[in-house]
């Protein structure tokens, strides 16, 4: 999945000269929380709701100036995302700089961002939650073959598996283990789990009905 895949393309701007007031009730009015600051065509910057909120909070080291514009609370020269990049970049690159959107630039041209929302929205999408079904979690050997051995268990009874994504655990004594979390295409998630384990199969969820 890529950015632009999950991208909004109608990104609501203002200029550095906006003031601050119109900017807060453009926000209000669209209900966003982020918006572009573009100057001759250009992106120069962004402003968020805890911008305006800071800047005119009674807590503000500096009197709120009701002539105040947008450019005197903008992030300048914001981190940005090209459409072609890859969503996981995208959100390794937010959580790093504690950021709440991308606004998204081919070229020299804006044409689109990136928020919080829209990658939480992504992650049900990758993970097949959208379609009925049930969910697996697999411990599986950190060893080539281990996986496809797995998904050809489930292709011969005829389970369809929606989603796929595997993660290591931090602690040592799991690191040469590979946790594999399965959207599959049936509701009968116990029977399918035990009949994985009469293979042989170490599965972690569903738990075992005498665990229940």
């Amino acid at each position: 999945m890529l950015v632009q895949d999950i991208m909004v393309t109608e990104v609501i701007t203002v200029t550095p000269a906006t003031p601050l007031a119109e900017a807060y009730q453009r926000m209000r009015e669209t209900r966003v929380r982020h918006l572009a600051v573009v100057e001759g065509g250009r992106l120069v910057g962004v402003v968020t709701d805890r911008d305006l909120r800071m800047a005119t909070s009674a807590l503000h080291p500096q009197p709120f100036d009701p002539e105040a514009q947008v450019d005197a609370v903008m992030a300048r020269d914001p981190m940005t995302a090209a459409p072609r990049d890859p969503v996981e970049e995208a959100a390794q690159w937010m959580r790093q700089r504690r950021i709440g959107c991308l606004p998204v630039v081919d070229g020299d041209a804006l044409v689109g961002i990136v928020t919080n929302t829209d990658l939480l929205d992504a992650v049900v999408r990758l993970t097949g939650l959208h379609k009925p079904g049930g969910r697996l979690l697999v411990r599986l050997a950190d060893e080539p073959g281990q996986l496809g051995t797995l998904m050809g268990s489930l292709a011969d009874k005829g389970v369809n598996v929606h989603a796929v994504l595997s993660y290591q655990a931090e602690d040592d004594v799991e690191a040469s283990r590979l946790r594999v979390v399965l959207r599959v295409g049936t509701l009968r998630g116990h029977l399918l789990a035990e009949s994985l384990r009469e293979e042989g199969f170490d599965v972690r969820w569903p738990l075992k009905k005498d665990r229940l």
